[in-house]
C-alpha cells in the first residue's frame, strides 16, 4: 500500500462510527481507518465486515500480547476478516511475533500486513525507566524491538513519528513505519507525549500516520483528512 492517512476511529458504538464516516460519503476514494479495541469489543466482527463493505481499508489495532501459540490461533481468526493490517506488541518476543505471522498467513499465502507496537507514544523516557523497568534509551529500545520485528518477519513498527527516521535507518527503507502521535501545529496534545505534524511525519519517514481526535473532533472531520491528506501524501 501507498502512504496514506488512518483515520482512528475511536468510538464507542457502531453507529457513532458509521455517523461519523457518512461525512465522508463524497469523497472519490474511502479513507483509511482504525479500529481499536473501544470499537472492536462494542461492535466486534460486524463493524469490520460494514466498513469492508463500504469500502475502507482497515488497520485492526487489537496489539495482541499473549503465549505464542494464543497468538498464532487469535491471528488466524483475524486473518479471516480480510482486514488489511493487524498488530501485536514488540515486547512479545521474536518468536511470539513469528507465531503470529504463522497464524495470519492463510494457505494461499495472502496476509495483511503485520505491524508491532515498540513503545506507545504517551510512554516517556522517564516511564520506560522508572515504571517499566526497561533501561536506556527509548530510542535505543525502539530501534532494537523493530530489529527484532524484522528478524521475525514482520513488515513494519507502530512508533511516535519521531523515530521514524531512526526505525529506517535500523531496519531499512521498505520497513513500514506506523506513526500515531500526529497533531496540527494548532492542535492540543492531550495525552500524547512523542508527537509532530503530518508534514514533518513525511519528512522524517512515516509510510502511514494515524490520526484521531485532530479529524474526529475537529468542527470539519472532511477538511481536517483533507488537510492532513495534502501535507502527508501529496
Amino acid at each position: 500500500m501507498e502512504r496514506d492517512v488512518i483515520i482512528a476511529c475511536d468510538f464507542a458504538s457502531k453507529e457513532a462510527t458509521l455517523e461519523f464516516l457518512d461525512k465522508f460519503a463524497g469523497e472519490d476514494r474511502k479513507p483509511m481507518v482504525k479500529i481499536g479495541m473501544e470499537l472492536y469489543y462494542a461492535a466486534g466482527n460486524e463493524i469490520v465486515k460494514e466498513l469492508k463493505a463500504r469500502g475502507h481499508k482497515i488497520f485492526l489495532d487489537l496489539k495482541l500480547h499473549d503465549i505464542p501459540n494464543t497468538v498464532r490461533k487469535a491471528m488466524k481468526v483475524l486473518s479471516a476478516l480480510d482486514v488489511d493490517m493487524v498488530n501485536v506488541h514488540a515486547s512479545g518476543t521474536k518468536e511470539m511475533m513469528a507465531a503470529a505471522l504463522e497464524g495470519l498467513t492463510r494457505e494461499d499465502g495472502s496476509r495483511p500486513l503485520l505491524i508491532a507496537v515498540t513503545q506507545l507514544t504517551s510512554t516517556s523516557q522517564e516511564a520506560m525507566n522508572d515504571q517499566l523497568l526497561v533501561a536506556g534509551d527509548i530510542n535505543d529500545c525502539i530501534a532494537h524491538y523493530a530489529k527484532n520485528a524484522k528478524e521475525a518477519g514482520l513488515d513494519g513498527v507502530v512508533c511516535s513519528p519521531l523515530e521514524g527516521g531512526l526505525v529506517k535507518e535500523a531496519c531499512g527503507k521498505d520497513f513500514l513505519t506506523v506513526t500515531p502521535g500526529i497533531r496540527f501545529a494548532d492542535s492540543a496534545a492531550d495525552d500524547q507525549k512523542r508527537i509532530t505534524t503530518p508534514a514533518r511525519a513525511k519528512e522524517i519517514g512515516s509510510d502511514f500516520i494515524v490520526v484521531g481526535r485532530p479529524i474526529t473532533a475537529a468542527a470539519d472531520p472532511v477538511a481536517a483528512w483533507r488537510r492532513c491528506v495534502a501535507d502527508f501524501c501529496d
